[in-house]
């Protein structure tokens, strides 16, 4: 076939579908009718995607399985969990919207990690910044050791502006989520500051730590001094919550602390999760805890179950 061949089956390609992609162009012996402007023109030829949200309440929330033997039940069993269960398959593979839905679940996720620390969210409770040994995102991910640690200037900062020995240190830590401490650290935080004060308990300089891990808090003491450190951080995103905080808290934390000598309370989140204020409260009890038995971790957990052997509830007696 030579090249004018070619062209000339293009071209009578190219003609067939002008024919077909114009259904309202008028016919020759037909009237013309008034012209159309361009941009009426670009709308009606543009290619229009409309999809339906694929994380509204019920799309996500829908069964997916065609004719279930118990739809009821099913129905119940999806209302007790956010778990992607009665999705239906398409053959071997995922439904459309079982798809849409998961990649815009992770999309939220990359948002949440990726993410920022709003600066009025900072400047609303007066915390200051310092960083971590890490050098930017791809570095905290890849290095949790350099999460851990405090630059020399970090140390230097924390040494001119807080508060040295107090009973309590607050830190706020990004962690994975800078969307956890954004939707949560203006309900949390209140209240923790109000328990401890009306506890009579001493609180210590609370600042923001960028790039930061959870044992970073050893670090943070060695300048310190505290007999409690509190980190409020970012819990790693999910595909169903992506704004979980968690509180984890040490009795004097130092070198060579280890998760054993940690308490934590997690997963604290208004959606599906421990609401932040309630979070707030048990934060502070747990302080109490911490500070009456000078001791966490499983040190505390030993601690407290000596205290009930040796002193059971009365309608156990």
């Amino acid at each position: 076939m030579d090249q004018q061949q070619l062209e000339a089956i293009v071209q009578a390609v190219l003609n067939e579908l002008k024919k077909q992609e114009s259904p309202h162009t008028p016919s020759p012996t037909a009237p013309a009718s008034a012209p159309t402007s361009s941009k009426a023109s670009d709308k009606s030829n543009a290619l229009i995607i409309d999809l339906s949200d694929p994380t509204a309440p019920e799309v996500r929330n829908a069964i997916g399985v065609a004719n279930p033997m118990d739809p009821e039940g099913l129905r119940n069993l999806k209302s007790t969990t956010p778990a992607r269960i009665g999705a239906g398959r398409a053959g071997p593979r995922p439904r459309t919207l079982s798809w849409l839905l998961f990649q815009a679940d992770h999309g939220v996720t990359q948002d949440a990690i990726y993410g920022e620390v709003k600066q009025e969210i900072l400047d609303q409770f007066g915390l200051f910044t310092v960083q971590t040994m890490v050098k930017d995102k791809e570095e905290y991910l890849l290095r949790p050791d350099l999460g851990r640690k405090l630059t020399p200037e970090a140390k230097m900062l924390l040494e001119q502006k807080c508060v040295k020995n107090p009973q309590v240190q607050i830190v706020v830590g990004d962690g994975l989520s800078a969307a956890a401490i954004n939707n949560n650290l203006p309900h949390i935080f209140p209240v923790i500051q109000q328990g401890l004060e009306a506890a009579n308990i001493s609180m210590g300089t609370p600042f923001f730590i960028k790039f930061a891990r959870v044992g970073v808090i050893n670090d943070v003491n060695t300048v310190i001094g505290a007999d409690v450190v509190v980190i409020l951080i970012g819990e790693r995103p999910g595909l169903g919550v992506a704004d979980a905080m968690s509180a984890y808290m040490g009795w004097r934390p130092g070198p060579g602390k280890t998760d054993a000598q940690r308490d934590v309370i997690c997963m604290i989140t208004n959606n599906g999760g421990l609401n932040p204020l309630e979070g707030g409260a048990y934060v502070v009890e747990l302080i109490k805890k911490i500070l009456r038995h000078q001791a966490s971790g499983v040190e505390l957990k030993l601690k407290t179950s000596e205290e009930v052997t040796e002193n059971p509830p009365s309608d156990v007696l």
